[in-house]
Order: structure tokens, then C-alpha cells, then sequence
């Protein structure tokens, strides 16, 4: 099978965030220049059993291709059960494996970082993918550690058991999200593993981008809460440069909120309203928009605000 991702040159990848990265986000970065997009992290014991809603969870824009899948799970068998699922769905070319979640529910299963505490059983389920997956590539995403760094160590085993490539969130799980990020250890790694090695945590500009790239000699940036709210560092980052238009900003805030609408309908008026908070941040009459957005269900009056707002006005502030 042919792999549709190549590390030629630094990929720029949109991280899996539960509540954000759905399919009309993912769809509109890919548009504007991400190279992956990986789906919200899915459990294997739903996958398994066969959930109607995480089977939705799945669903893809035509434009993401690649595609990769994120799952969680603590046991080899459950995560067989779940590949097979997995094998019978089309358009999917990556299996990621989840070792980095540090949310508490994630980890009291076992799963995500937890897995990070047990090498051996983490590496059993990285074979256990790899063996069981028709699709072209298998990979993971790790932390540092667990309480503390043995990232070397992790990322090793991740290589020793098949995987194709690797993402590193530069924090342990005790680190959550506030922990200063630790781009020498990913250098580390990446001087360690022959497999490529995507660099996460943190970075929330182009120029930040660029110097986790130079400095950890990563093959390419992984981008979550940075991308929030600014979707257009995938753009700057594909183009080369810093400079983004405010009439392109408009373009892929309308083209957003019109995929939300498509893809939940009147459900999405809603749903885009956390979207719009943090798309004016720093935009002239930012608080007064969101109050207003706060109250308005129908689509097309909200459509005509923030299509009026964010064409008319100038960021003061970001």
C-alpha cells in the first residue's frame, strides 16, 4: 500500500483537541494548508463495541487525504477488536495510538499517558496495530514520561515495536499543560529514533514553528490550542510567511462557520459561538460581539454579524 505522507520536507499536522478538532475544522485547515489532520481521540473499547456515535466520529471531509485516526486503549485485545473495526472503514490511512493524554478519566482506564508507566504493554499494543492494520501507516503520540522524563527510553520502544513515525508532546504527564516545554528533549529523540519525529507542545506562532523546527530538527510541527482561534498558521506556515491578510482571515472564519452549518445545522449557530470568542480576541468591539453573538440562534442573522464584524473591523491587539 502506497503511503500518502511523505517526510520529504516539515509537515505541518493540526493535533486531535476533543471539542474542536471535529470534521468542519479540520476540514478548513486542511484547506488552508495542513498536511494532516487526525481525527478527535476515540476509544477502542467504543470502537469495539460497535458505538453509532463513535462511529460518526470517523467521518471525514473529501479533502483530508491523508487521514489519520487517534485511538486510546489499555489492552491489546480490545485494541485488535478496534483496528478490525477500524480495517472495515475506507479513507482511513493512518492508526494513531494515544500514550500522551494526561486527562484524569483517560488515565484511571489506563489509557493515554498511563501507558507510559508500562513500556512493555505499550509496546505489545503498538505491535498489536501494526500487525492487525490494513492501513498504510501506524503511529503514536507520546509525552516525555510519566512523573518524570525516560523519553528516550519510550521513544525506542515505539520504534523497536513497528511504528512508522512519531509525535512528541515536550512535557510529561505531570506537566499537564503548564509545564514549560522541553524542545531539547525532543531534539533528543529525534537524534535518537531513525523513524521521523513531529515536534508538540506550545507552539502558537509561525515563528515559533520555525524555531521548534531548527532547534529540534523535527520532520515537522504538530499544532492543537495554537491553532484555535488562528487556523491560519497552517497558511503562514505553508506559504513561508509570517504575513496574514485580514481579508484571508475573513475568508477562513466565514468558511468555518459555513461547514459548522453544514455539517450540525441550526445546532452549529451554537457551537460556533466559543469559535467566535476566540476568532476577535484582540479585534476592535470584540466584547460587544460576543454578547451580541450570545443571543442570536438564527443562522443567517449570525452569519450577516460576524461576516459585518470581521470584514469591517481592525485587530488592535493579539
Amino acid at each position: 500500500m502506497q503511503n500518502k505522507l511523505s517526510f520529504d520536507k516539515p509537515i505541518y499536522v493540526l493535533a486531535p483537541l476533543a471539542g474542536y478538532t471535529d470534521l468542519p475544522f479540520r476540514s478548513v485547515v486542511k484547506k488552508f494548508g495542513a498536511d494532516l489532520t487526525v481525527s478527535e481521540m476515540i476509544s477502542s473499547n467504543a470502537l469495539a463495541h460497535g458505538s453509532k456515535k463513535t462511529l460518526q466520529m470517523l467521518e471525514k471531509n473529501e479533502n483530508e487525504d491523508p487521514y489519520s485516526v487517534q485511538i486510546a486503549g489499555a489492552q491489546a485485545d480490545i485494541i485488535k477488536e478496534a483496528v478490525e473495526v477500524l480495517n472495515e472503514q475506507t479513507g482511513i490511512d493512518i492508526i494513531d495510538l494515544n500514550c500522551g493524554c494526561p486527562v484524569p478519566k483517560v488515565v484511571g482506564h489506563g489509557s493515554g499517558s498511563s501507558l507510559l508507566l508500562n513500556l512493555p504493554l505499550m509496546g505489545d499494543i503498538i505491535r498489536t496495530i501494526k500487525d492487525t492494520s490494513n492501513k498504510s501507516m501506524t503511529s503514536v503520540k507520546i509525552r516525555l514520561g510519566y512523573e518524570k522524563k525516560n523519553h528516550i527510553d519510550i521513544a525506542k520502544i515505539v520504534e523497536d515495536s513497528g511504528a512508522d513515525f512519531l509525535a512528541v508532546h515536550g512535557r510529561t504527564r505531570a506537566g499537564k499543560f503548564k509545564a514549560e516545554v522541553d524542545y531539547d528533549a525532543i531534539r533528543e529523540i529525534k537524534e535518537t529514533v531513525s523513524i521521523p519525529v513531529i515536534a508538540n507542545g506550545d507552539i502558537d506562532s509561525y515563528e515559533k514553528a520555525q524555531w521548534v523546527l531548527e532547534h529540534t530538527g523535527a520532520n515537522g510541527v504538530m499544532i492543537g490550542r495554537g491553532a484555535v482561534g488562528a487556523p491560519w498558521i497552517f497558511h503562514q506556515l505553508k506559504t513561508g510567511s509570517s504575513d496574514i491578510d485580514r481579508l484571508l482571515k475573513h475568508e477562513i472564519i466565514m468558511e468555518h462557520f459555513d461547514k459548522m452549518i453544514e455539517f450540525y445545522g441550526a445546532h452549529g449557530v451554537s457551537m460556533f459561538r466559543k469559535h467566535t470568542h476566540t476568532y476577535s480576541k484582540g479585534y476592535q468591539g470584540a466584547s460587544a460581539l460576543r454578547d451580541q453573538v450570545n443571543r442570536i440562534n438564527d443562522i443567517n442573522e449570525y452569519r450577516d454579524v460576524i461576516d459585518k464584524f470581521f470584514l469591517e473591523n481592525e485587530i488592535v491587539a493579539r
